[in-house]
């Protein structure tokens, strides 16, 4: 029987090459407010669902009143932490990074290059990732969240690159993950 891996948010404080170490300890307290928000304690399991399936054990730092009185807006905090997640499950999952933010009306957040760069040119664009972060919702509203962020990257499909869709659902934990071809039918892995 294989030992589930851990997804510890506080590794986003090391940074990736389009994440400050700042930025990403700033997701990594968002990600422990939905959670902890949720009743959920470090150690909880993360199922992954679709084009994955796999489970993760998360964890994360304790929330002080500080962490939460700078973490009030509830939309913003989950869209957040469902990047620090996403960020995580694409770096486990396959052998991509985030390698740069898109720009707002691509229909997609960001850019996702090789891990190993020494076989590909440094931070080549090689697949898009699209994330949205549900903090308490049924199978329906998953499902119907994974449905319209898949048809929010039709913008972007002239880039001839597959597209990551993950949505983070906070109160199961729960995350899907659907892969959109590219035109010649390949996704990367």
């Amino acid at each position: 029987m294989s030992q589930i891996q851990i997804l510890n948010l506080q590794s986003l404080s090391q940074g990736l090459p389009a994440i400050t170490p700042a930025f990403g300890a700033a997701i990594a307290e968002a990600g422990a407010i939905c959670l902890t928000d949720e009743a959920h304690q470090p150690g909880v399991t993360l199922k992954v669902e679709g084009e994955f399936s796999a489970t993760f054990k998360l964890d994360w730092q304790p929330v002080t009143e500080q962490t939460r009185r700078c973490w009030n807006d509830e939309e913003y905090t989950t869209e957040q932490a469902a990047y620090g997640i996403a960020f995580l499950l694409i770096l486990q999952l396959t052998n991509l990074t985030v390698i740069e933010r898109s720009r707002k009306g691509t229909g997609f957040d960001y850019w996702l290059g090789n891990q190993n760069s020494s076989t590909t040119l440094p931070f080549e664009r090689m697949a898009r990732l699209e994330v949205s972060g549900i903090r308490k919702g049924n199978r329906s509203q998953i499902n119907t969240r994974v449905k319209l962020k898949t048809e929010q990257t039709r913008t972007s499909d002239a880039q001839g690159l597959p597209a990551y869709i993950i949505v983070v659902e906070f109160s199961r934990p729960i995350s899907i993950i659907s892969a959109k071809q590219n035109p010649e039918g390949t996704v990367l892995q």
